[in-house]
């Protein structure tokens, strides 16, 4: 993330180094403790993937069975440990439970005394279990996210943007534009993390509402992979007659005089903000600036922020600061697809979001293939944002799985593969593996989870789009309903391409295997 100076309301990142060492993956890989990781996950070819599909319900089998195992002997060992040093055991638990606000019970068998009998295999086990769950907190502990300064982005954000709606709605009250309704953050920031690559910028999409007497009809505009769909918003009149009959204020487009509009200085959306019958990206961007403009000095925000505009041609972006504090908002406009939480936009915010990679491409498309002004690209940001939103209310330790994200996208980044991707296989994780399992003691477990899935996935070059085709989506997700039928899609189609750039791709996950071997071996 871009930081302006050392009190920049971006400031505060610390991002903690991974040792960067090089060697060949095949001879340090030799460790028993990473063969033994590899050997649980993406040695059961046969079973956790079968065809050219990622098979999520074995993957989830295969991760229920090590969990009973794992329950099995954890009672053994909670047995050997009352009989030994319970006081030492209940201080360490209170000190995890105020460190990350964990409701973990703490397990006490009843009958320690028979730990003994236990031999000594199982008693070596045991403590490579409970060194590697020490490893995890202290891991855990040692990752410094971004976490305070992107929040305080956010917030100052979020507060501004309150502020602009009430101000913009009684701004076109009268009028025949667009009417702004409260925006959406979207992106990484709003979803609780930030790859090292993140530019810094606050983003949010503003869904527009069509005026009085006017529709928005969306047509698909692009053929070839959905992910990659664009749109056109045709506008159209209708009748407001009864409206006015109602006692409403309003002139019908369609059945007054153009002397009367004309009187009354109404001009419609389709001779101001459109190009033929069709909404224009650019020409909303030059009246959106101008709504903004004319808004900011009824905003209580302007008394103590400064604003200064940056030139875009879809979308507003400004720079706020006060003092040595600073930070950058993007205003995207859009239009929602019915009820459902996917938007047309002025721009796709995921193609702004540094997610380049060597062999995983983003599921959306930059920004200069958008050369008519009138096309409006399909984004999944808010199904995203959403559902981030969702599991940090159910996870014991709201912030695991992000800092989960924060060790593949910064500590260990450089690999190849791109935060989109470490997005992607994240969220998939969080559909598979229960909620209730993600905790601090289960760290390391899940960093070697996210490699396992990722091997899994390039060997059968697929890796199935989060939002399109996932049956495993929450429901409270909203999707169009054809959305939810479609064949999921495969993020990794180009590797099935071309066989070159999949034998690099596998070449550097053996390498990810070994850094992050040896991160995990340095604590």
């Amino acid at each position: 993330m871009k930081a302006g100076n050392s009190d920049d309301v971006n400031e505060g990142e610390d991002n903690v180094e991974g040792k960067e060492e090089y060697a060949e993956v095949k001879e340090q890989e030799s460790s028993d403790a990473s063969e033994q990781r590899n050997s649980d996950w993406t040695g059961q070819e046969g079973n956790s993937c079968s065809g050219n599909e990622v098979d999520h319900s074995d993957f989830a089998k295969a991760k229920t069975e090590e969990e009973n195992k794992e329950v099995i002997k954890e009672d053994d060992s909670d047995r050997k440990k009352d009989g030994v040093n319970v006081e030492g055991n209940e201080n360490e638990d209170r000190k995890e439970d105020e460190r990350c606000n964990v409701a973990s019970s703490k397990k006490e068998g009843s009958d320690g005394g028979k730990a003994g009998s236990s031999s000594g295999g199982i008693e070596e086990r045991e403590d490579a279990r409970d060194a590697e769950n020490t490893q995890g907190i202290l891991l855990v502990d040692c990752i410094q996210g971004p976490m305070k300064a992107v929040e305080r982005g956010c917030s100052v954000t979020a507060e501004l943007m309150e502020s602009f709606t009430r101000v913009f709605v009684d701004s076109v009250s009268n009028s025949f534009y667009p009417v702004p309704e409260e925006a959406i953050g979207v992106g990484s920031a709003f979803e609780g993390w930030s790859p090292c690559e993140w530019d810094g910028v606050y983003r949010v999409v503003v869904p527009l509402n069509p005026p009085p007497g006017h529709t928005f009809h969306l047509e698909l505009s692009s053929a070839g992979q959905m992910a990659a769909r664009t749109f056109s918003v045709r506008v159209e009149l209708v009748c407001t007659c009864r409206r006015e009959q109602l006692g409403e204020k309003l002139l019908c487009l369609l059945h007054h005089s153009q002397e009367e509009l004309w009187q009354e200085q109404k001009r419609s959306l389709l001779e101001t903000l459109c190009t033929r019958s069709y909404l224009d990206v650019e020409k909303t961007c030059r009246w959106f600036h101008q709504l903004v403009r004319s808004s900011w000095l009824r905003v209580p925000q302007s008394y103590s922020w400064h604003l200064v505009f940056q030139p875009c041609s879809r979308s507003c972006r400004f720079q706020l600061s006060r003092g040595k504090k600073s930070l950058t908002v993007e205003m995207l406009f859009g239009v929602r697809q019915g009820d459902s939480d996917i938007f047309v936009v002025s721009q796709p915010p995921e193609a702004q979001e540094g997610g380049s990679g060597v062999w995983v491409s983003s599921s959306q498309p930059a920004e200069a293939n958008f050369t008519a002004s009138t096309a409006w690209p399909e984004t999944y940001a808010v199904a995203e944002v959403k559902f981030f939103q969702r599991v940090a209310r159910q996870v014991p330790c709201e912030c695991l799985h992000l800092k989960c994200l924060q060790v593949f996208t910064c500590i260990l980044r450089g690999t190849g593969f791109s935060s989109s991707t470490w997005k992607t296989v994240v969220m998939h994780l969080l559909t598979i593996v229960p909620l209730s399992r993600w905790s601090r003691r289960e760290f390391v477990v899940h960093l070697w989870d996210m490699v396992a899935y990722l091997g899994c996935c390039l060997q059968f070059k697929r890796l199935d789009h989060f939002v399109l085709g996932n049956e495993r989506l929450p429901a409270e997700i909203s999707l169009p309903p054809a959305m939810r039928r479609v064949e999921p899609l495969n993020l990794f189609e180009h590797l099935a391409r071309d066989p070159a750039a999949h034998s690099a791709a596998m070449q550097a996950y053996g390498h990810l295997q070994f850094r992050l071997w040896t991160l995990l071996s340095g604590h």
